[in-house]
């Protein structure tokens, strides 16, 4: 297996990342803030996202400015607190469909993030789960390992 570089850090915020001075919402902000007047709803959906994230392996969750990352060695997944719902990202090396899917965007030459919106548990199922373990999966840079 091929041996990884270390993770940079940013010496402002001390957010890690696998490339130096990779573009981030440089800042220190607190989780909490993003739930502050929204639908306590909006706060189960992200805690319920989030332990399908964690359940993958080791995570860091970061709060920005505008949103929530999820990053093993590469950020792969992302929420944004609306007031009644949860849009979330996932990063995937293909494209892929799921009734919560609003958008994909194309990174090239092989990244495609897909845009989803979560307005109640139950769209956090086991076919969303295993989206999120392929995202996770990019995440850990397991398609560079060879």
């Amino acid at each position: 297996m091929k041996k990884r570089k270390p993770l940079w850090r940013c010496p402002r915020c001390g957010h890690r990342f696998v490339t130096r001075n990779l573009w981030h919402s440089c800042g220190r902000y607190r989780l909490a803030d993003h739930f502050a007047g929204k639908d306590p709803l909006v706060r189960r959906l992200f805690d319920r996202f989030c332990g399908l994230v964690k359940v993958c392996g080791p995570v860091t969750v970061y709060a920005q400015k505008t949103r929530i990352v999820f990053q093993a060695r590469m950020r792969f997944g992302g929420a944004v607190v609306r007031r009644q719902w949860l849009d979330v990202t996932l990063v995937l090396r293909r494209r892929r469909d799921a009734p919560q899917l609003r958008r994909i965007e194309l990174i090239p030459p092989i990244y495609h993030v897909h845009h989803f919106r979560i307005r109640e548990p139950g769209e956090l199922d086991e076919a969303f789960a295993a989206l999120v373990r392929e995202a996770y999966r990019v995440g850990v840079q397991e398609h560079l390992a060879s």
